[in-house]
């Protein structure tokens, strides 16, 4: 019995000590997901959620701008412009107080160089967007004039937003020049905003300026068909109840309408680059492939150059003859469209023809696909998919217009055929960017450059950088064109954007002093070249029609029979913006390649 019992007592022992083993592991393993839960909580909560939270505030601050819109689109009494420039004044000033905070406070941080994306932007994009602020400055100062003129009876809200935005325009193009490369590590969260902040400042500003541009331009569309006999069209009038004090009110008030597509495209194209600084944030740099872009060469372009400068100087004539044709009687605005028509049909062949080559020659090469993390290049993909659905809805509404028309006028079938074109146009079109903008470099050019890292552009030929003998670099072989020097030279030369040369593969020949590095483009990337350019050319045209008044849409009367007036001005308020910022996107995403690569 006692044997018996002390049996029982040891066994009660062992299972109260395998108990409390099992107790006590089982509290440490909470107390890890405790630990875990803790430190997510306080730790990686604002880095996930910081890009999301950023989101919302940008977005409903467009909102906000949106409904104040729609408000005064409405033209009613209770809200006004003045409440809408009031807002918008605000946002730019905070958008200042942002950008000296960011510049003053990286200015104290001297001896940390920031790492930089050198994707993000280049020299010619950033000349090009300097150009735009330019011409929205001019016409800031045409607003300023303007408000001179009616200052006895308009709001002063008019002449403060020109200042503020002139202003806002001059810091921005300083802070797109020096830090729009920046990755920023410091203060991750608050610079979300910030970034995000300028994003959506620039949106509504070129929702601003897309509205006044379509209300002006549907006033003088209402103004046409009055004259042509068409009745029952209200026409806003837009000048104050005043008398003008200077004799230079009517050359300010339509000279800004010239200037408003500039302005559009500015704020647009500034907010597509700060999208990117905003992604950005807090990124890991892979100095393998954050290389400088090389500078192109122009060896080969001969008939791309041609066909495009034919191109350019067709579409300058058809927009001259179009506007003074369709002011006047109805015969010579039918003449006017079906020119219209004919002459995109003609264009249009040649863009598809020039994009299938190229998707062609493409397609013969096997080289792979460069798919690593590149957000400039993820974002480029995704606006030319979603600013080609303004022109694709347009033009799907042009094709059920002339199916279920009862009239036909001259231009009917011409139409049918014109839209349908810019259907197929588009599709190609953005297939060979995309294609081009995904291959990696040809099988030749990968022997001297084969740690360089594939750089996603079309132009691409051969290194700017001449292969080390024995770990040694020779700076008599580098490309001596400073075209696109940019302003990270100093982390180039200190290896922070390019790495190390140690791991390029050793020249097995020693190279001599009279050597030819840059080889000559092979004839393949030679037709690429021609055909992007050609592209390039074409959709240059393509922005110049609509944005100075050619838009047959307003005027054939297919698309207004079927769907009605109000139906019809309201998709093309949509689509017309949409298929502007797809044609200037275009032109940036063909040319960049051109300036910056080989």
């Amino acid at each position: 019995m006692v044997e018996h019992g002390g049996l029982d007592l040891m066994c009660l022992n062992k299972s109260y000590s395998h108990s409390s083993t099992t107790s006590s592991s089982s509290s440490e393993r909470e107390k890890k997901i405790f630990t875990k839960l803790k430190v997510s909580l306080t730790e990686d909560y604002p880095q996930k959620n910081a890009e999301i939270l950023s989101g919302q505030y940008g977005t409903n601050l467009l909102l906000i701008g949106v409904s104040l819109m729609l408000a005064i689109a409405h033209h009613g009494a209770s809200v006004k412009e003045e409440h809408l420039l009031s807002f918008i004044t605000t946002l730019m000033i905070l958008q200042l107080i942002w950008m000296i905070w960011y510049i003053v406070s990286r200015d104290r941080q001297s001896n940390l160089q920031p790492e930089k994306d050198v994707h993000a932007t280049t020299c010619w994009i950033r000349g090009g967007l300097t150009l735009l602020a330019l011409l929205s400055l001019i016409m800031d100062a045409f607003r300023i004039g303007y408000f001179v003129g009616y200052r006895s009876c308009v709001s002063a809200v008019l002449g403060v937003y020109p200042i503020i935005h002139a202003t806002h325009t001059i810091a921005q193009v300083h802070f797109l020049w020096f830090h729009i490369k920046d990755v920023i590590k410091t203060f991750e969260t608050f610079e979300r905003f910030g970034v995000i902040h300028a994003v959506f400042t620039n949106l509504l500003l070129w929702c601003n300026g897309v509205m006044s541009e379509a209300e002006h331009f549907l006033n003088n569309h209402k103004r046409r068909l009055s004259s042509l006999g068409y009745v029952n069209l209200t026409i806003v009038d837009m000048e104050p109840h005043c008398n003008c004090t200077t004799s230079a009110c009517s050359m300010f008030s339509n000279s800004l309408y010239y200037l408003y597509p500039f302005n559009i495209e500015y704020h647009i194209f500034v907010s597509a680059m700060l999208f990117v600084m905003w992604k950005n944030i807090g990124r890991s740099i892979n100095l393998q492939y954050n290389r400088k872009r090389p500078a192109t060469r122009t060896q080969g372009l001969v008939v791309g150059p041609i066909l495009g400068l034919v191109a350019l100087a067709s579409t300058i004539g058809v927009l001259v003859v179009y506007i003074i044709h369709v002011e006047e009687s109805m015969d010579t605005r039918e003449s006017a469209i079906a020119m219209f028509y004919c002459y995109g049909i003609v264009m249009l062949v040649f863009m598809c023809s020039a994009g299938a080559t190229g998707l062609l020659i493409y397609r013969a090469d096997p080289m792979p696909m460069d798919t690593t993390k590149n957000p400039s290049r993820t974002l480029d993909t995704e606006i030319l998919f979603g600013s080609s659905v303004g022109s694709w809805l347009m033009s799907w509404c042009s094709v059920v217009a002339v199916a279920a028309s009862s009239s036909s006028p001259s231009y009917r079938w011409t139409n049918l055929m014109y839209s349908l074109l810019i259907v197929l146009e588009k599709y190609i079109q953005n297939l060979f960017i995309i294609e081009s903008l995904y291959r990696q470099r040809e099988d030749g050019e990968r022997e001297d450059a084969e740690a360089a890292g594939p750089v996603p552009e079309i132009f691409s030929v051969t290194s700017s950088l001449a292969p080390p003998y024995n770990g040694i670099i020779n700076r008599a072989y580098e490309n001596p064109d400073k075209g696109c020097v940019t302003l990270e030279n100093e982390q180039v030369e200190n290896g922070q954007v390019y790495g190390t040369f140690s791991s390029r593969k050793h020249s097995a020949v020693p190279l001599h002093a009279g050597s030819n590095v840059a080889e000559t483009p092979s004839k393949k990337r030679q037709i690429l070249k021609n055909i992007a350019v050609f592209l390039f050319m074409c959709n240059i045209s393509l922005w110049i029609l609509p944005a100075f008044g050619c838009r047959p849409q307003y005027d054939n009367g297919l698309e207004q029979e079927t769907f009605g007036f109000t139906i019809w001005t309201t998709v093309l308020n949509f689509a017309v913006p949409m298929n502007l910022f797809y044609r200037m996107h275009s032109v940036a995403s063909l040319f960049e390649p051109q300036m910056c690569k080989n």
